[in-house]
């Protein structure tokens, strides 16, 4: 991943909808290069009251909430059995899509075993 592709996912993190006090984003990253990158860090560091940013230890996927919903898409995904060469990315869409809209999901991949300390 290059550092303006994070970039721009960081410019896609909603406006603040709490108080200034409180970031309203937790964004949990591994110690990609990108991730660590200046402008990243500089972007970060201006929208430090929406957005906190959380690098995970290296190469410790195990720990990484995002691990769970790539394990998540990876069985929906293969499951759906693709019929043609783009049929994996418009299902990969299609599912991140509809679990946008199931927050309950989305916060059960954070009550793993080997994940709760994210949410302590």
């Amino acid at each position: 991943m290059h550092p303006e592709v994070h970039l721009e996912g960081v410019h896609r993190v909603p406006g603040p909808a709490r108080p200034p006090s409180r970031p309203q984003v937790h964004m949990i990253a591994d110690q990609h290069p990108a991730h660590r990158n200046k402008a990243v860090r500089a972007r970060l560091k201006e929208d430090a009251e929406r957005i906190e940013l959380h690098l995970m230890p290296s190469c410790s996927p195990d720990l990484n909430p995002d691990e769970i919903l790539n394990a998540d898409i990876k069985r929906h995904v293969h499951a759906a059995r693709a019929q043609s060469a783009d049929a994996p990315a418009r299902e990969t869409r299609r599912f991140l899509h509809h679990r946008q809209h199931q927050p309950a999901i989305a916060r059960a991949y954070f009550h793993a075993r080997h994940i709760r300390y994210t949410i302590q």
